[in-house]
Order: C-alpha cells, then structure tokens, then sequence
C-alpha cells in the first residue's frame, strides 16, 4: 500500500496546481458582500479544502483532532505567534482565543475589568448599535456612564464627536469603545489614547469589523477584542488581546468559559476549544503575513473604499450616504439610492437584483436602517470593489438622470 501524500509535500505542487484548477472550474465564486460570517481568501479555502481529510499526514481532519495532540497545539501556538508578530503585540501582553465571538465579550469585558458587582462605574462611548449592545450588557454588571449623546437612525448626517467634548467620568474604570460600526458604517478616523482626565483608566476597544485592516498601536489599550469571522477566519472563537496586569481579578460571578486569568493559565485550553476555527484563524494569519501585513491590508482598504465614496461622491446625491467624511468607514460602506435619507426602495430592490446578476451578493442594508450597505473585508479584492464600482457607475447613468 503507498503511503498517504502530505497536503503540503513539495513533491506534490504539479498536483496541486491540477487540483486547483479543478477547483476553480467547479465551483462559482460570488463577490460576497455580507456583512459576516465574511468571505475568505480563496487560496485559504483551497487549503483548507485539501486538508481538510488529512491533515498534513495526520490520517485525519482537525474538525476530528484532540486539543490536547501535539498537531493541534501547533496550531494554536502558530496562530499566536502569527498575530503577535503581524500586530507587534509588546510581551506583557496576552493572547486568548475564546467561545462566543464578540458578543460573549460585551459581558467578558466588565466581568474581568471590575471586582465588584454593580459598585463600579464604566464609560462607554457609544456610537452605533454594537457599542449600545455593549453597554446594555455592561449595565447588568456595573454602573454605566454614557460618554456621548444616544444616536438616532434617521438617516442624517453622523459623525464622532471631538474627543474633547466627550464627557468621560473620571471615577471610571474603563473606557469602552467600538472602533467601526458595521451598521451605519462609521469608524473611528485614528485611535483613542488613554483618557487624559485620568491616566490609568483602561481603554477597551472592541474592533471586531476593522481588526487587522489597518496597523494600531497595542500599548494603548487594556483590552482588544475581535471575533474572527469578518477579517481572520470563521464564525466560532474570538480573540482577546489583553494586558497582563488586568488578570487576576475577575467578579466572583464570571462564567468559567469567559475568565480572561482562567483562560491564560491554561493557554485558551481550559476545556474543548473550537479548534477548527482557530485552524482557519491560523491559516488566514499566514496569508496575510504572505500578502505584505497590516501594510498591505491597510493599502488595501483604502483602495477599496475610496473607489466606491468616489462614486457617491459625484452621483449629485443620488447615492447618498449619511456619514460625517472624517468618519466613514472603509469597511462597510451605507448608502440610499434615488431619495436623499430616506431612498427609493423600488430603485434600491432593482439595484440589489442587478448586483446578483453580476454575481454579487449580501449588498442588502440591515433591517433598521435599510438601503445598502457594500461590506469589504480583509478578503475582497480591489478587483471585487472594482466591478462593484463599475456596477454602481452604469447604474447611476441609467437610473440617476
């Protein structure tokens, strides 16, 4: 009986290419516009397709691998080295891989930042749906102050207000913030220091839709975290970059699976983790490592975004999009078509029919805001947001006159 061929032998590329030609003839990729779970880069897919069966001689899949086999501990600690050397993550900080994605850590946050149960006061900094989300959860543990006037999603004009008109209360022990609202589409146009009213307040950042699409300095925050399904992998883990001197004192109420101190000590191993999500995280790691870094992400992004604005920029309104220029985000782009703020559902439904004719999808806005929103993660191509562009501008010249 011949031997099992390795996935990654370099005796097998002629195959390889065979096979990856065979994959790119059967099966129809689509320009995937949603908002998450996002699209993945097809050389990620290619490669997880052909170990998914067996995994580099292994015999068998890492959705079937123990988490505690020396194969799997390969993984996670490559995933981790990975993330520490593409983001500069200093050494006294940690990196987690946990259950829930970032919802789980809208509770995670507040039972591992303070003590003691509804004593302690938070500042979060809402700007949008995902950051309220946060702060509604906080409330159940703490004693939140909102640092910004409530939004309201009516369609007119957004912004982030001046950091100095921000009224933080110094007593608090964090400061919580979203860095990109998938949403709306609003992001933060540089990062927060630590509040100057007080020095030692911990910053806490979620930025699950915008981690890894352009370079941020670690030192400034107590906390970063980001579920992995938007721009490093799949729906299932999330990552928690935090600060070594924040563990150690968690409420005695906090749930087993969301103990920042518990989940370092035992290097997020505690108990079964979701290993073949982490595998994907790992996989996207090395390809971003491979196409240039953060750098390149960043170019990337920037790329993408400014060929979509610049076409709502010169529609005269037709495209119309409700966000302060400084704080657009280069992520997920909203916009109305045909009717100022309110938009022309017929001409917005035709639209979203004549992106799936061109083999794009996921361009419909979300339920409480409507219109439609063009998501562009780590994984879209200049290319995509080209075509996309070009859909936008035969559009506009066919419909906008």
């Amino acid at each position: 009986m011949s031997p099992r061929r390795s996935s990654t032998s370099s005796s097998s590329s002629s195959s390889s290419s065979d096979d990856e030609r065979d994959h790119h003839q059967k099966y129809r990729r689509m320009i995937n516009c949603n908002p998450g779970p996002a699209a993945q880069p097809r050389e990620i897919l290619e490669q997880a397709h052909r170990e998914l069966f067996d995994y580099q001689n292994t015999g068998i899949s890492v959705m079937e691998m123990s988490h505690r086999s020396a194969e799997f501990e390969n993984i996670i600690k490559t995933a981790e080295q990975l993330l520490r050397e593409i983001v500069n993550i200093p050494d006294n900080y940690r990196v987690l891989f946990m259950h829930g994605g970032g919802t789980a850590q809208f509770s995670a946050i507040p039972l591992n930042l303070c003590n003691k149960f509804k004593e302690q006061l938070v500042n979060y900094a809402c700007t949008g749906v995902w950051s309220e989300k946060a702060a509604k959860e906080a409330e159940k543990y703490c004693i939140v102050h909102r640092v910004l006037p409530p939004k309201k999603l009516d369609g007119t004009l957004e912004t982030i207000p001046d950091y100095s008109d921000w009224n933080i209360n110094p007593e608090g022990t964090y400061l919580y913030y979203t860095d990109n609202e998938t949403l709306t589409g609003l992001e933060y146009p540089i990062q927060i220091q630590a509040p100057i009213s007080n020095p030692k307040m911990i910053v806490a950042v979620d930025m699950t839709s915008n981690f890894l699409t352009r370079k941020f300095d670690v030192s400034n925050y107590g906390v970063v975290i980001a579920a992995a399904q938007k721009n490093i992998g799949i729906a299932g883990v999330g990552v928690v970059i935090v600060r070594e001197d924040l563990l150690g004192s968690p409420m005695p109420i906090c749930p087993l699976t969301m103990d920042y101190t518990l989940w370092n000590k035992n290097k997020s191993l505690y108990n079964t983790p979701s290993c073949y999500p982490i595998y994907m995280c790992m996989l996207y790691l090395q390809w971003i490592k491979k196409k240039g870094g953060l750098e390149e992400m960043e170019r990337r992004a920037r790329k993408r975004s400014e060929l979509i604005y610049s076409i709502i920029d010169q529609s005269n309104g037709f495209f119309y999009n409700p966000i302060d220029p400084k704080c657009r985000s280069r992520i997920n782009i909203t916009f109305r078509i045909g009717g100022g703020s309110k938009g022309d559902d017929a001409l917005e439904k035709l639209f979203i029919d004549e992106c799936k004719n061109r083999n794009i999808i996921g361009v419909k806005g979300h339920r409480l805001v409507g219109g439609i929103r063009i998501s562009m993660f780590n994984a879209m191509r200049v290319k995509d947001a080209e075509i996309i562009a070009d859909l936008m501008r035969k559009f506009l010249k066919k419909h906008g006159q």
